[in-house]
């Protein structure tokens, strides 16, 4: 079909009369609220792609070239009243219509991420940056910088170093504590699974080397016999706890800073992961305010059993159009592949003799979750290595064969980073959904295979053979963990590049993904994966009004010269009829 035939076909749903919802009786009577004029609007309203990556029949190509399917889009009290051509939309403008001309701008449906920790992207962007930082002097340094305008006695708290990159090379507390002696340091790894403290931390924490290690944690002693600063997995707690705790105010400007960040980068709504009691009162009050940005569909820690049992007795929302949405719960069953607390089927191969940990090694609590599940709450389970996933999959497989009902709730795999190939046809049949982080496996390559090895490899990152299996995807970044930069992501997702454009020709580039499924991936897909796919990830009349706006063509990038998707800028984020960032 041809481009200008569906700019005929699409404001026919205009006419639809007494089935319209009532917001395209009332733009026909009143105007429209917004209407965006000449752009390259992708509605996704064409069928979905092959497993392969082949384009669906009706997909909006011609000359073998991706083209929009539209160039308008209509808004009227929170809802899409129109998407068609630019003569068209402009019929519905009312002395009030506020009409922008986006110049060739792309249109696509508002963005998801899927699995953020936006309390800690708010944190993170108050605290020591020590993302990309390379070495431990570089860290030091920063934090040198911090502490000069920090008064003696405060905590100086920092996160980003990479703990799958420093694996072999850990730092410890003595340079640190040299430099920094009159203030407690508490620095967090990029994945949340390592910790690096000076002594004054230690002090202010009470660890010595009496300290009892939790289960599944490793606190690294140095040659005195005493904690060298060093914490891995579980025992990062140890010292990330002492860290005094925000109040609840400093909750809720932590988080809508967060929040108001992703806006600004495009996101309409966020899926946070793991929410722990105060986190989720901070939520609850923004929402009774009328102050949230953009939607956030929540997921319980199972780890704050109190919080839990509120909630099993309450049972899960029923909604899906609040602002604030809870339904699902977040539970870690093991620990990260950097830091080799992956639970693998096999050794590390570069760790003969260890496989990592999971299960109530980790804090994962199988009779809780299992009731939650039988209530009707969604399950997240975070699940790394080959064995960790096969033991997630066990455990899901199990609680579907005693409560057959329960398996409808579209449960999902967080970060499916490695799987065995024998699991990976599993997720397709038990409808269980893989959420996964196209920024990290361009940000593992340099390390990832020397934990599973040439073979292993195969099975992690693996979108493409997840797909073939016939896996439902849904994409997001894990931040702070990972940059959210949505052209990071997309970029990552069809390339298998990092920002510096290597490796040549992408790793393990048989795992890429095309445009079609990269973009769905943060849109439709992830509607799914909240059980929003009737409301959202597509720009249809009737659709909530949540819009994402760009200044490149992704589409055509991904085909001509996807190193510009990197280049890309976000201009627009409306989230419910309303531009809430505009640059």
């Amino acid at each position: 079909m041809t481009f200008n035939k569906l700019l005929v076909a699409i404001p026919v749903l205009l006419a639809l009369g007494a089935c319209s919802p009532e917001s395209v009786q009332q733009a026909e009577k009143e105007g429209a609220d917004l209407v965006l004029t000449n752009g390259r609007v992708y509605t996704l309203r064409w069928g979905e792609p092959g497993r392969d990556g082949s384009l669906a029949g009706d997909a909006p190509t011609a000359d073998g070239g991706w083209q929009p399917d539209a160039e308008a889009v209509a808004v009227k009290d929170g809802d899409i009243v129109f998407v068609g051509s630019t003569a068209e939309a402009l019929r519905i403008k009312g002395e009030a219509t506020r009409v922008v001309d986006l110049a060739g701008a792309t249109v696509l449906p508002g963005l998801v991420d899927s699995h953020t920790h936006v309390f800690g992207l708010g944190e993170a962007l108050g605290r020591v940056n020590l993302v990309d930082v390379e070495t431990e002097e570089q860290a030091i340094r920063r934090v040198v910088e911090r502490a000069a305008v920090t008064p003696p006695g405060q905590w100086i708290v920092g996160r980003g170093w990479d703990e799958g990159a420093w694996a072999n090379r850990y730092p410890d507390k003595v340079l640190l504590s040299e430099a920094v002696p009159d203030h407690p340091v508490f620095l967090g790894s990029l994945h949340g699974f390592a910790g690096w403290a000076n002594q004054r931390a230690l002090d202010e924490a009470g660890i010595t080397a009496d300290t009892e290690v939790p289960v599944g944690g490793e606190v690294r002693l140095g040659p005195d016999g005493q904690p060298n600063g060093l914490f891995l997995n579980r025992a990062v707690p140890l010292v990330a706890d002492a860290v005094p705790a925000p109040t609840h105010e400093e909750l809720m400007e932590q988080v809508l800073t967060g929040l108001n960040q992703m806006a600004e980068d495009g996101y309409v709504a966020v899926h946070d992961a793991g929410l722990d009691a105060a986190m989720m009162a901070a939520l609850e009050q923004l929402e009774a305010e009328g102050r949230l940005p953009i939607r956030v569909y929540a997921m319980l820690s199972l780890r704050d059993e109190p919080l839990m049992r509120r909630w099993i007795d309450k049972g899960p929302d029923g909604d899906t159009d609040s602002m604030l949405v809870t339904r699902t719960v977040k539970a870690y069953y093991d620990g990260a592949l950097g830091s080799r607390g992956a639970r693998l089927l096999y050794d590390y191969s570069d760790r003969p003799g260890h496989r990592g940990i999971s299960g109530s090694g980790y804090g994962f609590d199988e009779a809780l979750m299992a009731e939650a599940m039988k209530k009707g709450f969604q399950v997240a389970i975070h699940a790394i290595g080959d064995a960790g996933n096969r033991e997630s999959i066990d455990i899901l497989q199990r609680v579907f064969e005693e409560a057959p009902e329960t398996q409808r709730n579209r449960h999902r795999i967080e970060h499916a980073q490695v799987i065995h190939p024998d699991d990976i046809p599993r997720l397709g049949r038990l409808g269980i959904i893989a959420s996964m982080e196209p920024p990290h496996a361009v940000e593992d390559k340099t390390w990832a295979e020397e934990r599973v090895g040439p073979e292993r490899i195969k099975g992690a990152y693996a979108w493409r053979s997840l797909r073939k299996a016939g896996v439902d995807l849904t994409f997001n970044s894990d931040n702070p963990g990972s940059d959210h930069n949505i052209f990071y992501g997309l970029h990552s997702a069809v390339t298998r590049q990092d920002k510096n454009l290597q490796p040549e020709g992408g790793w393990y580039p048989e795992e890429a993904v095309t445009a079609d499924e990269a973009v769905r991936g943060y849109t439709s897909w992830s509607a799914y994966a909240s059980f929003r796919e009737n409301d959202t990830g597509v720009l249809d009349v009737g659709r909530w009004a949540d819009v994402t706006v760009m200044d490149i063509d992704p589409f055509v990038l991904a085909e001509e010269s996807p190193s510009g998707i990197l280049q890309g800028r976000i201009l627009m984020t409306i989230v419910d009829g309303k531009v809430v960032y505009e640059r």
